[in-house]
């Protein structure tokens, strides 16, 4: 009698309920590959609709192999980048030859070989003292030349730290502040709490009130806080005045008039039967 082969497959996990929608792909580059054509979609629609996109994009290792994507994938040859203008969520206080920098990586991979216009790329001078309120100035500048009512970001891509951070965010760090009048939209963030180096970074305020909010979250590593959202997003409701914000920052965004949207794959989904990590 021959042996019989067996295969075992792995369950498909259930989407976690995160604030917004949820996109659960097999693998990282499925993850990705969902989120790029989304992009792709929502500049075509904002270049078509309001003469331009305007997107902010984080650094890390993280999204880098959707940088490349956009620049390789022939699907994606379509992308407006013409019209389109990259923005840096959030900035190291380091020259941009540092290999640290956000910029110099974005701009590597982008702004060198996608024939976007070199004005329409937005480095954060992130060593000058005045960093944050001269990006600001530009920001409002350039959205204010808008239509009545699309003043703001189209798409910001953010991504999550083990510990919560999204973009330089950090637990308990003072650009987690709100409702500061005038209202700030870039803070520079500083201080013990802060994974150095010093940060420049885009508020809650001006992320929150974009149109289009995608979270990039890979790997096995972010699982255990994964988890915790899922808990605390059950708890109470999503935006700077969670109870566990100032905690767990990326439960702080909540678009205003807009949408969220998690991309994760399988490694960072969290299992609905383990025990919710403390």
């Amino acid at each position: 009698m021959s042996e019989v082969e067996t295969y075992h497959l792995e369950p498909t996990p259930t989407p976690p309920r995160l604030p917004g929608a949820v996109v659960l792909r097999p693998a990282a580059d499925d993850a990705i590959d969902a989120l790029a054509a989304e992009m792709m979609l929502h500049a075509q629609i904002c270049v078509r609709q309001f003469g331009g996109f305007h997107m902010a994009l984080s650094g890390g290792s993280t999204p880098v192999p959707l940088y490349e994507r956009l620049m390789i994938d022939p699907a994606l040859r379509g992308f407006p980048w013409e019209a389109s203008h990259i923005w840096i969520v959030d900035e190291r206080r380091v020259p941009f030859a540092d290999a640290k920098s956000n910029f110099r990586v974005i701009n590597e991979i982008l702004g060198d070989h996608s024939g976007i216009p070199a004005s329409h790329v937005h480095p954060i001078f992130a060593t000058n003292p005045d960093a944050d309120t001269a990006y600001e100035l530009e920001l409002r500048r350039l959205l204010g030349q808008r239509a009545h009512g699309n003043e703001r970001l189209d798409f910001v891509l953010l991504g999550m730290g083990a510990d919560g951070h999204t973009a330089s965010l950090f637990p308990h760090s003072p650009a987690l502040a709100t409702g500061q009048r005038p209202l700030r939209l870039v803070r520079i963030n500083d201080g013990p709490t802060v994974t150095p180096p010093d940060r420049v970074t885009m508020t809650y305020d001006l992320i929150n009130a974009s149109r289009f909010i995608a979270v990039l979250v890979t790997g096995a590593g972010k699982r255990p806080m994964l988890s915790r959202i899922v808990a605390a997003a059950a708890d109470g409701e999503p935006g700077p005045q969670h109870p566990l914000a100032q905690e767990i920052p990326i439960l702080g965004i909540k678009p205003v008039a807009g949408v969220q949207r998690w991309y994760l794959d399988h490694a960072a989904c969290p299992d609905p039967a383990a025990p919710t990590p403390t």
